[in-house]
């Protein structure tokens, strides 16, 4: 917020830039079925999770266009991974960029928006599908150094 209290986007022209990471996770329920399809590439709609990968790794570095005074960043790596599991998909994102600020955002971000494409690909077979828990994991890099969630906050999906 500036003076007034308005919002505003924060001036990081004094910050160093350094290598930043954030690793976000979420998961979207699905039913045991939806998921054996998605896993067998049964889909109606094709490769689930190529094209879900696709998307979170475009959401990436589209965030500022989504989130307002996020700002534009050079990423320089996206690494979305999908994984079906017998509760649903786990999503995972990691993004890199040498930068001001981190990128948190960005790794978010792509979480939602592959989920959202999982949920786009398989709604004509499950509609009630729930999009669940998406969190930052862990980031590392800038003035507030290391993070790392020490336990899943709402019972998160763990890793593995």
């Amino acid at each position: 917020m500036d003076e007034k209290g308005a919002a505003r986007m924060v001036d990081v022209s004094g910050k160093e830039p350094t290598k930043r990471r954030a690793l976000a996770r979420g998961l979207i329920r699905l039913a045991p079925e939806t998921v054996a399809a998605i896993a067998e590439g049964r889909a109606a709609k094709g490769d689930v999770l190529a094209v879900a990968r696709v998307a979170g790794i475009m959401a990436a570095k589209r965030t500022p266009e989504l989130i307002p005074l996020c700002h534009p960043l050079p990423i320089s790596s996206v690494r979305l991974e999908l994984t079906p599991r017998e509760e649903g998909v786990l999503i995972e994102a990691e993004v890199i960029t040498t930068a001001p600020t981190g990128v948190e955002m960005e790794a978010m971000t792509a979480v939602s928006v592959a989920a959202l494409t999982v949920y786009d690909m398989i709604k004509a077979v499950q509609k009630d599908a729930v999009i669940d828990q998406i969190f930052l994991v862990e980031k590392s890099g800038g003035k507030s150094g290391e993070f790392r969630r020490s336990a899943p906050g709402g019972g998160a999906p763990e890793n593995g």
